[in-house]
């Protein structure tokens, strides 16, 4: 993965990172209230370094099946830009390319994280397609980087860090921090 010169030329050129929700961000698992309301869990170190990709100018942004209160808090706390979040979409490849629009930027310099099928078009799009590590097979042939970690448990945290790594600032991202020490 990280030494593929095809890939990280890829990496090299993004600009922005879209990512899916359930089964991204979440683990994929749907909680339900008594009351018929919707739970989320989230995973710190996906936030941080969502924290950690805005600081370094990767702009992120969302584009989900889903949607509702518990989402947009978490990302109302992140700091994502709502008019880069795209809730409830029923044509994600339609979606992704309003999103770039709205970016003002190429298909090529924005990456997407997916994990089912409903991404696929999406991949064909993307400049770097990337998975977590438990999608499906037929998700993880077609991204060009699958991360270590599963989806809501790391995943966004591993693509942030190739895309710094790739992109050649990861160890002044990590200075940064030992700096505030």
């Amino acid at each position: 993965m990280a030494g593929d010169p095809l890939l990280l030329a890829r990496a090299q050129k993004i600009r922005a990172l879209i990512l899916d929700v359930d089964g991204v961000l979440t683990d994929g698992r749907l909680y339900y209230t008594r009351q018929g309301e919707s739970v989320k869990v989230f995973f710190s170190r996906d936030g941080f370094a969502l924290k950690l990709a805005q600081n370094a100018g990767i702009r992120v942004g969302i584009l989900s099946g889903r949607g509702g209160a518990v989402l947009r808090r978490r990302l109302h706390d992140l700091g994502v830009d709502p008019d880069l979040v795209v809730e409830e979409s029923r044509d994600k490849a339609g979606d992704f390319a309003r999103l770039c629009q709205k970016l003002a930027l190429d298909f090529p310099q924005v990456a997407y994280m997916g994990d089912d099928i409903p991404d696929l078009p999406v991949f064909s799009l993307a400049g770097l397609a990337l998975a977590p590590a438990d999608a499906p097979e037929e998700v993880r042939a077609r991204a060009h980087v699958v991360v270590p970690a599963p989806g809501g448990r790391g995943a966004v945290r591993e693509a942030v860090v190739f895309l710094l790594k790739a992109q050649g600032i990861w160890d002044e991202v990590l200075r940064s921090w030992e700096r505030r020490v």
